[in-house]
C-alpha cells in the first residue's frame, strides 16, 4: 500500500473496554468489605463501630458501591438497613470474595510445598460432629503431608491451649469468649440425663428435674459446661455425688454400671451401638444445651494449617 493510500485512510480507533472491564478497573475493591460488613452487622452505626470508621464514611462508601452496580444495594429503616435483592446476590459475591482472600497465604503455601508440619487440635471428649469429620477428612485429601494430632482436655483447656499457642485450634463450649480469638459455631449440643439398667429409675416415665435432686450423680469436673453447670445447680441435681470422671467415655461407663445418674451428651447416647443401655429422665423439652464452636486465633496470629482447616470447615458448614 502507497503512502498516499495510508494517508487518507482514517485513524483506527482502540476498541472501547466493555462495561464489565470498566466496572472492574474502577472499582474500589475495599467497598465489597464495607458493604460485608454492613450486611452483617444489619446498620449504619454498627458498622461504624465495627471497622473503625465514621458513619458518614460507611454511608459513603454504600452509596459510591451502588454508583458503580447502578441499582439500590438496601433499603434503610429506623431499626437498621434490609438487603434488596440485588444486595443480597452481592453479598453472596462478598463471600466468595472474601473466603477467595483469605485463602491466598494458603493458596501460595501451597504452592511452595509449604503444607507440612503438625496440626495439633485440642477438643472435647466424645464429640460427634459429621461436618467436622467431612471437613478434616477433606483437609488429610489435599494435605497428606500434615500430621494431625487431636488431645482430649476440658473446655477451659481447650480454649486456653489455643490463647497461648499451644494448639492449632479447638473445638469447644466457651460461656465468655476472649478477645483475640475467633469464634465459628460448629454444631448446638443438647444434654440429657441418663441412668443404666440396673438403676432403679430405668423405665420409668422422665421426670422434672427438682424430682431427681435427691439421686446419687456421677460428675464431670471441668468438662462441664457452664450452661450445664448452671441448669444443674438450679434444680439441685448433683449434691449426692457417686463418681466422678473427666473424660465422657469414663462418665457414660459408671452410668451404665447404675452407679448413679449422670448427663450426656444426646448425639453420644444415640451413637452408641445399643442405645437402649442408658435411660433418659427428663422431658425433651428442659433439656440444656449449648453451642460448640471451632476456636482458632484471630489473624494474622492464627497458624496457617488452623487457617487450611477452618476454611474447609466453612465450606461444610455452608454446604
Amino acid at each position: 500500500m502507497g503512502a498516499d493510500a495510508r494517508a487518507i485512510m482514517p485513524a483506527m480507533s482502540p476498541t472501547p473496554p466493555s462495561r464489565e472491564h470498566q466496572f472492574a478497573r474502577q472499582v474500589d475493591w475495599n467497598l465489597f468489605r464495607i458493604f460485608h460488613a454492613l450486611a452483617r452487622h444489619g446498620s449504619i452505626s454498627a458498622t461504624a463501630r465495627a471497622l473503625g470508621m465514621q458513619q458518614p464514611s460507611v454511608s459513603a462508601a454504600l452509596k459510591r458501591l451502588e454508583d458503580h452496580v447502578q441499582t439500590p444495594l438496601c433499603v434503610r429503616s429506623a431499626t437498621g438497613i434490609s438487603l434488596t435483592p440485588a444486595g443480597t446476590t452481592l453479598l453472596g459475591i462478598c463471600e466468595r470474595l472474601q473466603n477467595e482472600v483469605q485463602g491466598i497465604p494458603v493458596e501460595v503455601a501451597k504452592a511452595l510445598a509449604a503444607l507440612d508440619g503438625t496440626l495439633s487440635i485440642r477438643m472435647l471428649s466424645q464429640l460427634v460432629s459429621p461436618r467436622l469429620d467431612a471437613a478434616l477428612a477433606r483437609f488429610h485429601t489435599r494435605n497428606p503431608r500434615v500430621l494431625i494430632r487431636i488431645d482430649v482436655a476440658p473446655w477451659r483447656a481447650v480454649v486456653d491451649a489455643v490463647r497461648s499457642g499451644e494448639a492449632s485450634m479447638g473445638v469447644a463450649c466457651d460461656s465468655a469468649p476472649g478477645a483475640g480469638l475467633r469464634y465459628e459455631p460448629l454444631m448446638r449440643e443438647t444434654q440429657q440425663l441418663y441412668c443404666g439398667r440396673r438403676h432403679p429409675l430405668f423405665g420409668q416415665t422422665p421426670s422434672m428435674p427438682n424430682e431427681l435432686a435427691g439421686q446419687r450423680f456421677i460428675h464431670t469436673g471441668e468438662d462441664e459446661p457452664a450452661a450445664l453447670e448452671a441448669f444443674r445447680q438450679r434444680y439441685g441435681l448433683g449434691r449426692q455425688q457417686a463418681g466422678f470422671a473427666e473424660d465422657l467415655h469414663e462418665v457414660r461407663w459408671l452410668i451404665e454400671l447404675g452407679v448413679g445418674i449422670g448427663f450426656l451428651p444426646t448425639v453420644v447416647a444415640n451413637s452408641l451401638p445399643d442405645p437402649n443401655v442408658l435411660w433418659p429422665l427428663l422431658p425433651p423439652h428442659l433439656l440444656p444445651g449449648y453451642d460448640v464452636f471451632v476456636i482458632t486465633r484471630e489473624a494474622p496470629a492464627i497458624q496457617p494449617l488452623a487457617q487450611r482447616l477452618l476454611e474447609e470447615i466453612l465450606l461444610e458448614l455452608r454446604a
